[in-house]
């Protein structure tokens, strides 16, 4: 796994493995973050929150690719040390920050640096964490007015509709969906 463009072009990601770990491919990775630039232009000046953070990549690909901020949140051990290798091998210590807590209990103080213009979600597949954690991040206000959630999902996994959040896209890449959501 490696940052795709941008000032880290080229940079190797620590990873790491478990049961659980499903990083997002390179070519997916790539493939939403052509989207993304279509959709914002650029990516400079962005805040970002990358939520079950895993390595880190996307935040990552983001603040390589010039965003200002990046929020990386999750709950592993494991997650947290490969994420802080992988800021390091960046060099992106002064635009990124870790946050080792459950996401349901981190998104509520995280009102105090909201808005995030990229709030990028990549949950265990199949267990009804998208549905719950979308709908917490609209009741928190989270998402910047011409922002996007992108939300990672199993290709077979269903997600409602939202109050305030338009499915603006969706694209399936193999076993893997990306749905995109922005206010109304």
């Amino acid at each position: 796994m490696r940052i795709i463009s941008g000032t880290a072009r080229g940079r190797q990601l620590a990873t790491f493995s478990g049961k659980d770990i499903r990083p997002t491919p390179d070519r997916v990775r790539e493939a939403l973050f052509s989207i993304l630039t279509s959709r914002f232009g650029s990516f400079h000046g962005l805040n970002i929150l990358e939520l079950f953070a895993g390595s880190g990549a996307q935040a990552l690909e983001a603040l390589s690719r010039g965003a200002k901020t990046a929020t990386m949140v999750d709950s592993g051990s494991n997650a947290i040390r490969v994420i802080t290798e992988n800021i390091k091998r960046c060099g992106f210590e002064p635009n990124a920050k870790i946050i080792r807590q459950d996401v349901s209990t981190a998104l509520p103080p995280l009102i105090a640096s909201a808005p995030f213009d990229l709030i990028l979600l990549d949950p265990p597949y199949n267990q009804n964490l998208l549905p719950t954690t979308i709908a917490k991040i609209e009741h928190l206000n989270l998402l910047a007015e011409n922002g996007i959630i992108c939300a990672e999902s199993a290709r077979d996994e269903k997600l409602p509709d939202f109050g305030k959040l338009e499915l603006i896209e969706s694209r399936t890449y193999g076993s893997t969906r990306i749905h995109l959501y922005s206010l109304i």
